[in-house]
């Protein structure tokens, strides 16, 4: 590079100068302009500058300078579209939303237990199990036949006496005596919204915090 034969003109620039070059692009460019008249006073008369190589310099920094500033502007944008998020995301705080998780969700004031579930096909026969987080099974809810696709069920907690905050319910879903794939779906409400990493995540009265694009449903 044609530049760094001014070794004499690189050495007397500061740190500040530096600092300023890396994060302002105007500032480069008048540092490489400053490098550029330098090296053209000091150049040998015997062995000048070639006008097509100095042109090839002018036209990269220019390039860099370009990318600099298209670097400080997306930045901008993206800062403005987090923003932008937060403030939708906050619409969907107090909404019931189902995630993937087969937590039961049982409501205080009317003691019924809420969940969801995917099925890739229709089911004749589909079961819920609610379960305690051990494993032990505290009820049984029989839904019967099931077309494919996204369900909700509610249960009837009032008569249960143990503890409903650790609640968790499983899926069986069949087709004649061939078991079928399901997925559970936990409902939650959404307490609150940020952005991280550039997404929308949402906390949720689960303790669970999930990006955007985790919600099934809106309830």
């Amino acid at each position: 590079m044609i530049l760094s034969a001014t070794n004499a003109v690189t050495t007397t620039t500061d740190a500040s100068t530096k600092a300023n070059a890396a994060s302002d692009p105007s500032a480069a460019q008048d540092r490489f302009l400053k490098l550029l008249v330098a090296q053209l006073n000091n150049q040998d008369p015997m062995n000048p500058l070639d006008n097509a190589q100095m042109t090839s310099q002018i036209a990269q920094i220019n390039t860099v300078t370009g990318i600099q500033q298209l670097n400080q502007t997306m930045q901008s944008m993206a800062s403005q579209f987090n923003s932008l998020q937060v403030m939708q995301g906050t619409a969907l705080v107090g909404r019931s939303v189902l995630t993937e998780g087969s937590s039961m969700a049982v409501a205080v004031a009317d003691k019924t237990g809420k969940g969801g579930f995917e099925l890739g096909s229709a089911a004749t026969n589909v079961k819920i199990e609610v379960t305690t987080a051990g494993g032990q099974v505290v009820d049984t809810i029989d839904l019967g036949a099931k077309a494919a696709g996204r369900h909700t069920f509610d249960w009837d907690a009032s008569k249960y006496t143990g503890s409903t905050d650790a609640l968790q319910f499983r899926v069986t879903a069949v087709n004649g005596s061939t078991k079928l794939d399901s997925t559970p779906l936990s409902l939650s409400k959404v307490t609150a919204a940020g952005a991280e990493d550039g997404q929308l995540v949402l906390s949720l009265s689960n303790g669970k915090t999930i990006n955007y694009s985790q919600i099934k449903a809106l309830v």
